[in-house]
Parts: structure tokens; C-alpha cells; sequence
């Protein structure tokens, strides 16, 4: 095999640079965004691999080009083991983002103009859950449900009412910045009782399904879930549409040629790896420990007194309100725990009063720490730093010292892939 990397440090050095910058910012520093984290060494490799040659439109058997032995292989392989994975009855494997494996499903199921139920962008929804500046959001009619900040509950009895007075034709639960987990039963009640399809958006917490340390919808009778195949499942980015049997068809129409042309025949392989990795003992281990992490860090954070929205966390993520807590917009804090290699991202509080980029809180998940085995003691230790910093955000010395303690203790925690 060929060395792909001192062929580029040689042809591309400003590139080359650039790649081992980045290699060493992952291995000083801590990853708390929630929707990042570090794949499995199989699938980088796989994804540098000779698969990224080769087109591969149409599905396994009913290709529109030739030589496809191989490509069908590791699809089929793909398909196969998400459904055994997410105990589905169809998995589509070739959307190509989050945002596309939505928009495939309500392109192929749904006719523009139709109504979609759910979450509101601000209370924890995604921008494809129908947000005003999305293409899907002037698509379609989204009604979109609210939940209570003070601890994350859904009024379910309010939920009901404006089913009952709009006639979705799909309800959609899933989140992305949303710390409470999902009542899908509820949830299935009232989109049977107006006759409209359930689907969830599991992209965060796919991976903790996966692993079962987080509830299937399809064991609750869900028509959809669409998941991202990064984030917590630790693949490669990308996205999946796992169904019934009865809407196969539909979504694999959708998915091509509706929305997309050749799908990423590299990634596809790499989910495949991924979805090996994911039936192991280890990653369920990894799936258990993530929540746990999760909630150490939480309380952590609780018991110095910042706010968490909802007051906690049943998953892999928190939303710290940092302007009461800490007098700082989220962007002001971001870029305080920027400083001493602790990496969050600012994000929208409900009704948060705040533009998008000042908004009023950060996100802080589990994910990819946990991934470099870090564990309970240790999600102590980063509440007591990001505290800290956060109180004294002017004070240089103090952050120049966790800077360093940030990247000493990291080094105790190998990147995998790196």
C-alpha cells in the first residue's frame, strides 16, 4: 500500500499541515460537542480507501454502471446489519447527511404542503424538524411542540389537542439539543389516533440505541427512525433511513434518484464497518458508560450551582444557561473553554431571548470522551474546570494553567486513530 500521507506532505505541504494541526488540537484537547466524535480506526481507513474510486448509482442488483461485485457486497453487508442492529425491517445506507435522510423521508412519504408535528428548533428540534429558514420548513406545515425548560417534560395532553386539530400526516419526535428522553409510546398513541405516520430522528443517540442503553422506537411500533451515522454511533458522517417493510419502497425512490445521484460507496463501506463494531460487547459498554458520563458531568456542574436546562440529563448531553450562571452569552463562553482546550459549542435555549450566534447557553455532551475511556472521576474533573474558567473568564493566568492541566491529563487518554 502506497504512503498516502507522505505523498501528500509532499505534494501539499500547506494541506499536510493543516491535517497534523488538527491530529494534535484532538489529541491536547477535550471534545465535549455532542454531535462530534472519534471513529473507529477501521473507518478511516476505510473511508481513504479505494472506494471513493467508484460510482455506484442505483441499489445492490440494479446498479446503472458496471463492476459492482464489490459494491454491492459491502452494501448489502451494510443494510443487513443495520437492520439487525436497530431490529428494523428495511435500512436505506446511502443518504449522504442527516439533513438528506430527512428531507428523503418526508419527500417520499409526504406531499408538499402536508403537516408535520414537532419539536419547536429552540426547545431542542433540528433545523430539518421544519425550523422557519429551512427548505423543509416552507415545504411543508410544520406544527411544532414546546416543552417545559424547567425540566424538559412534554405536555402530552397538549400535544394530543393540536393533533387532533391539525391532522398531521407525521409526527416527529428526536432532537438535537433536547437533554430528556422520548415517551415514544405517547407519542404512537396520538399519531394513531389521527392516522399519521411516527418517525424519529435519532441522529444524537443512535449509537446508544445501538448499544441498548436507550430505548428503540421500533419496539414501540415506529413507522421510521433516521439516524446519523457519526455522533454516537462512531462512524463515518453520514445517514441512514431505517423503516417498515410496507415503506421500503417509497424511501429507497426518495433516497435515489429523488434526492440524491451515486452515493458514497467509501462511507457506505465504512457504515458497514461501523455496524459490525456496534453489535460487539465493547460498544455496548462504551453506550452504558456514555450516559453515565453524562450524568457525573451534569451533576457535577449542577452541584456548583450553574444551571442545566431541564435540571439534568437522560442522555448524552446538557445545555448549561451560561448568562445567569456565568454572566457570558454562549459565544462569550465557547470561546472562554476554546482557551483552555475544552471544546463546546453555543447554543439556543428555549425562547432563548438571544440571537443564534449570542445565544444564551452551550452544549456539552459525552460522546467522544468517553470514546478516549475516559469515565466518572473524570467527568468531575472537567465540571470543576469548566466552572472555574467560566467564574473567572478575565483571568489569563488561571486559564493558561487549566490550559496546561487540560492538555497533561489528556495526555492519559489516547485519541483512537491517531
Amino acid at each position: 500500500m502506497p504512503d498516502n500521507l507522505a505523498m501528500l506532505e509532499q505534494n501539499d505541504p500547506a494541506v499536510f499541515a493543516a491535517l497534523k494541526g488538527e491530529e494534535q488540537r484532538q489529541r491536547s484537547g477535550i471534545e465535549l460537542i455532542p454531535s462530534e466524535n472519534y471513529t473507529f480506526p477501521e473507518v478511516l481507513a476505510t473511508l481513504g480507501s479505494v472506494f471513493t474510486n467508484k460510482y455506484s448509482e442505483g441499489y445492490p442488483g440494479r446498479r446503472y454502471y458496471g463492476g459492482q461485485e464489490f459494491t454491492d457486497e459491502v452494501e448489502t453487508l451494510a443494510r443487513e446489519r443495520a437492520k439487525a442492529v436497530f431490529r428494523c425491517e428495511h435500512a436505506n445506507v446511502q443518504p449522504l447527511s442527516g439533513s438528506a435522510m430527512n428531507q428523503a423521508v418526508y419527500l417520499g412519504l409526504l406531499k408538499p404542503g402536508d403537516t408535520i408535528m414537532a419539536m419547536d428548533l429552540s426547545h431542542g428540534g433540528h433545523l430539518t424538524h421544519g425550523a422557519p429558514v429551512s427548505h423543509m420548513g416552507k415545504l411543508f406545515n410544520f406544527v411544532r411542540y414546546v416543552t417545559d425548560p424547567r425540566d424538559g417534560s412534554i405536555d402530552y395532553d397538549q400535544v394530543r389537542r393540536d393533533a387532533l386539530a391539525n391532522k398531521p400526516k407525521l409526527v416527529l419526535c428526536g432532537y438535537t439539543s433536547y437533554p430528556r428522553d422520548i415517551d415514544y409510546a405517547a407519542f404512537k398513541a396520538i399519531a394513531d389516533e389521527v392516522g399519521a405516520l411516527t418517525m424519529t430522528d435519532a441522529s444524537h443517540f443512535g449509537g446508544l440505541v445501538a448499544g441498548g442503553a436507550m430505548n428503540n422506537p421500533f419496539d414501540f411500533g415506529f413507522d421510521v427512525v433516521t439516524t446519523t451515522t457519526h455522533k454516537s454511533l462512531r462512524g463515518p458522517r453520514g445517514g441512514m433511513v431505517l423503516c417498515s417493510k410496507a415503506l421500503a419502497s417509497k424511501v429507497d425512490k426518495s433516497v435515489f434518484p429523488g434526492l440524491q445521484g451515486g452515493p458514497h460507496m467509501n462511507a457506505v463501506a465504512a457504515i458497514a464497518v461501523t455496524l459490525l463494531k456496534a453489535q460487539s460487547e465493547e460498544f455496548k459498554g462504551y453506550a452504558k458508560q456514555v450516559l453515565l458520563n453524562a450524568k457525573t458531568l451534569a451533576k457535577s456542574l449542577m452541584d456548583q450551582q450553574a444551571t442545566l436546562i431541564t435540571g439534568g440529563t437522560d442522555n448524552h448531553m446538557m445545555v448549561v444557561e451560561t448568562t445567569s450562571s456565568f454572566g457570558l452569552d454562549g459565544r462569550q463562553a465557547e470561546e472562554v473553554l476554546d482557551k483552555v482546550n475544552i471544546t463546546t459549542n453555543k447554543q439556543i435555549i428555549p425562547d432563548d431571548p438571544n440571537p443564534p450566534l449570542r445565544p444564551s447557553g452551550i452544549r456539552i455532551g459525552t460522546p467522544a470522551a468517553t470514546a478516549r475511556g475516559m469515565a466518572e472521576s473524570d467527568m468531575q474533573q472537567l465540571g470543576e474546570w469548566i466552572v472555574t474558567c467560566l467564574q473567572n473568564s478575565e483571568d489569563e493566568g488561571l486559564l493558561h494553567d487549566t490550559r496546561e492541566s487540560v492538555k497533561s491529563f489528556c495526555g492519559r487518554f489516547p485519541v483512537p486513530g491517531i
